[in-house]
């Protein structure tokens, strides 16, 4: 699949800086989006090849690209993200075991311990409380850090099941997962249950171990899409859908009874474009060949033994075994278990214990998770999506406060109220104004999301983050016997 920049039309320009493919999402709700006055300008794009790149003539009098007046920089401009494992000097290392032993007493860690973290279900782009259910990226991620330079931690123990999250996150986990083992410190595997997005973490990982009983489902992706049309036509229901954008696809399911082809050419692009990046990844991880990796799933094996022949996983254990042999191999007696320590209590380990804290100026990072509403309602429950007022009250003090020399604005929303995010997006554009501002792109950043993420002067996604901002849809159900009636009215009155 080739590769797309689309610059939209905004008052200033932005950078976007991409691991990968920047692709539309179908998965907008169905009342969003972007003022009326906008979205005209927002969708047209054109595409200019280095020799027709307008050249402009400067002050001095030489002649520049006009990419390079704008203030638009090359990939290379930027820092990839990549983490770069660095050893402490003595000193360095002299001041942590100071800080470890004046350390509150949950941060206590047995020297050699194992971190515990188990991956399943929902991991929310929020950062969750101690007591909060869940799995919470940003924590996650930062023990994966923190772990790496914790001089008491030899290594992580990654027991991974049935993942409900996009591959935006996949992908940062997998990411941080291979920075881990740049420290040296190992990190194994065990996946019970397996489908794709579990097995691209576990590859990644040094081991894999699955029980003899174990679910793995390699078989590829697939798409599946529900039309209702039906039963509405059967209940007296008329769905009035307004759209522009032939690939707003949002209500969709609403008026058809069938895919259309424009949704099914998204979404077997955004499958090539996943699939493919799937491929790669674990076929380099294993070391086999794209080929390989492919007939082998379209076989559609079922089998842990052959997977272990096959060498797709190192070996067939329960989690018994394995803690058994993560045993042996740090040397603890047999009478002895195994330290470990799970994410949750590891969570409250503070950075500055392990000398990772910065100093007194902060980025201020400012996460917007979930569909965009401007005010709350009153059955909605905290933290069950962007809602705009507290947002830019957030913004707001950002840009007022002193400490906060840049920010951060981490967004995974499909979209959402049209007004919530065109206001939202003014108090962005004025703290941009004022500081460096940069959008990160986690699962989703489509449509009202995309919208914000415009306000900033730097956008930044991940290789399989879905974003773009596809068109605008409204609509309303009406009662069809209704309808045929005033038709019916109006054509005896004109007769």
């Amino acid at each position: 699949m080739s590769k797309l920049l689309l610059f939209l039309y905004t008052p200033h320009f932005a950078s976007v800086h991409r691991r990968a493919l920047i692709t539309p999402s179908p998965l907008s709700p169905l009342h969003f989006h972007g003022p009326s006055s906008v979205p005209l300008r927002a969708l047209s794009f054109s595409v200019k090849s280095k020799e027709e790149e307008e050249v402009v003539v400067g002050k001095d009098g030489k002649k520049v690209n006009s990419s390079e007046c704008s203030g638009r920089g090359s990939d290379e401009d930027y820092p990839s993200g990549e983490f770069q494992f660095e050893e402490f000097s003595w000193w360095r290392n002299f001041t942590v075991k100071l800080k470890m032993l004046v350390a509150f007493p949950w941060e206590r860690v047995r020297k050699g311990a194992v971190l515990y973290m188990k991956l399943r279900g929902q991991i929310s782009d929020q950062l969750k409380s101690r007591f909060s259910s869940g799995l919470s990226l940003p924590q996650l991620c930062e023990n994966i850090i923190k772990a790496a330079y914790d001089p008491r931690i030899s290594g992580i123990y990654l027991h991974i099941e049935t993942l409900n999250c996009g591959w935006g996150k996949v992908e940062e986990i997998r990411r941080h997962v291979l920075d881990f083992k740049k420290s040296g410190k190992f990190i194994v595997a065990y996946v019970p249950a397996c489908r794709e997005k579990e097995y691209y973490v576990a590859c990644a990982c040094d081991e894999i171990y699955a029980p003899p009983s174990a679910y793995f489902s390699l078989f590829g992706l697939t798409v599946q899409a529900s039309f209702l049309r039906g039963v509405l036509d059967k209940v007296g229901i008329e769905p009035q859908v307004e759209r522009i954008g032939k690939y707003k696809s949002a209500g969709d399911q609403l008026i058809r009874k069938t895919m259309s082809e424009e949704n099914c050419e998204m979404l077997t692009a955004l499958l090539d474009n996943i699939y493919g990046n799937w491929l790669d990844k674990v076929s380099s991880a294993q070391g086999k060949s794209r080929e390989d990796l492919e007939n082998f799933i379209n076989e559609g094996v079922y089998q842990v033994e052959r997977l272990k022949e096959e060498g797709w996983i190192t070996n067939i254990s329960y989690d018994d075994e394995v803690i058994s042999m993560l045993r042996k191999r740090l040397g603890v007696q047999k009478d002895k278990n195994l330290p470990m320590i799970d994410y949750r209590k590891y969570s409250g380990v503070r950075k500055w214990t392990l000398g990772l804290s910065g100093g007194k100026d902060q980025i201020a990072v400012i996460r917007a998770s979930g569909s965009i509403s401007r005010v709350r309602s009153p059955l909605s429950v905290p933290g069950s999506g962007i809602i705009a007022e507290q947002f830019i009250e957030k913004i707001r003090n950002v840009r007022e406060s002193k400490r906060y020399k840049a920010a951060i604005i981490r967004i995974d929303s499909p979209g959402g109220d049209a007004l919530a995010s065109d206001l939202m997006w003014r108090e962005i554009r004025l703290l941009a104004e004022s500081k460096p501002v940069i959008a990160s792109m986690s699962d989703v950043a489509a449509s009202g999301g995309y919208y914000m993420a415009m306000a900033a002067g730097t956008l930044v996604a991940e290789n399989l983050t879905l974003t773009g901002s596809i068109g605008v849809v409204t609509g309303e159900p009406k009662n069809a016997s209704t309808q045929k009636k005033k038709k019916k009215s109006n054509c005896t009155s004109e007769t």
